[in-house]
């Protein structure tokens, strides 16, 4: 007997990358940013009072809104904070889709995608990238999802959708197009400027990756005043923390050095990706802090468990069409270095 809604029951969860508790371990396997938060965030951190904790925080983070809206010029009105990204992609499934409303995205992309779906018992339609993982654009229309969502620059692909296509893809949907940016910060565009000019369009940005915050869960929305709105009467009552606030606006106004180690991020993928083509290992085309590398003697799974077995972690996924595929995220020069060394010895 189970106590749970039978869809519930039979759904599989949502697998995070590993968390090795082993500190001497090379973690290449969950997209963290390999440098330090800005050190505006420490001193954030420093200026916490007592009375800040012992108070509820701000319900809707101005502090951070108005950043945020400086820095991507819009309205505060148009921005909206999560408790990471996942929590506001949560609230636009349960907000635009259900057993009556049907979500699209194309696949493969980001697993959590489905699970939220799952859990709402919404209508899925899936429409298949193409091998070169370009924007499948008729068949994401055909789809007619009420929410369609885009990782831009897609998960596990690394792949990049230009500003233009996506456009187009908002302009011939009937309903909202998401377009997940968690990555954007190591691409060479962004899809901001549509958030700004059409009513359909929901950015979706998060602190883990760009800034190194991804130990204070902090994300948030751009788009039309009407929907975010729409999307307040869906959040938590106070769902970012005083904490995560003051961080988070200290990190997004420290333009200099997220400039700073966007690039340090950028030179080292390029460098990482001529290795691995050396290597055998080729990789697809990354706009984002990772790499999709083909793995064919030894297999994926084999050179996972033996970069495992090594004191490096890097992520294999088991699902069809990237099952024979590594994914590697972009670590300091010292770590890349260490990484190319063991898949010498493993390869040869």
């Amino acid at each position: 007997m189970s106590y749970f809604r039978e869809h519930i029951a039979a759904m599989e969860g949502y697998e995070p990358g590993e968390q090795p508790t082993d500190l001497s371990v090379i973690k290449l396997n969950t997209n963290e940013n390999p440098y330090p938060p800005s050190p505006r965030v420490l001193e954030a951190i420093a200026a916490v009072t007592p009375e800040q904790l012992r108070r509820y925080p701000d319900p809707m983070g101005t502090r951070f809104r108005d950043v945020a809206a400086e820095v991507f010029k819009v309205d505060r009105e148009q921005v909206l904070c999560g408790n990471g990204m996942d929590e506001l992609l949560n609230m636009t499934v349960r907000a635009f889709s259900g057993p009556e409303a049907a979500m699209a995205y194309p696949t493969p992309t980001y697993t959590l995608y489905a699970v939220l779906a799952n859990i709402q018992a919404s209508i899925v339609r899936e429409v298949p990238f193409p091998d070169d993982f370009s924007l499948p654009m008729d068949g994401l229309v055909a789809a007619r999802g009420r929410v369609t969502y885009l990782a831009n620059p897609n998960s596990p692909s690394g792949t990049y959708v230009p500003v233009a296509q996506v456009a187009e893809l908002a302009d011939r949907l009937d309903g909202v197009l998401c377009v997940d940016e968690a990555y954007v910060d190591f691409a060479r565009e962004n899809c901001m400027e549509l958030a700004r000019t059409r009513r359909n369009v929901l950015v979706m940005r998060t602190m883990s990756k760009g800034y190194s915050l991804a130990g204070i869960r902090f994300g948030f929305a751009i788009g039309h005043p009407d929907l975010i709105r729409g999307l307040r009467k869906l959040k938590d009552s106070y769902n970012v923390d005083a904490v995560a606030i003051a961080v988070a606006a200290a990190a997004l106004a420290d333009r200099d050095y997220h400039e700073q180690t966007r690039q340090a991020v950028i030179s080292e993928r390029e460098r990482l990706a001529r290795e691995l083509q050396r290597l055998g290992l080729p990789c697809l085309p990354s706009q984002s802090n990772f790499l999709l590398a083909c793995a064919r003697k030894p297999d994926a799974r084999t050179l996972y468990e033996s970069l495992k077995g090594r004191g490096i972690l890097i992520r294999y996924f088991s699902s069809p069409r990237v099952d024979d595929k590594v994914r590697i995220t972009v670590g300091t020069p010292q770590q890349n270095d260490a990484l190319l060394a063991a898949l010498k010895e493993i390869v040869s």
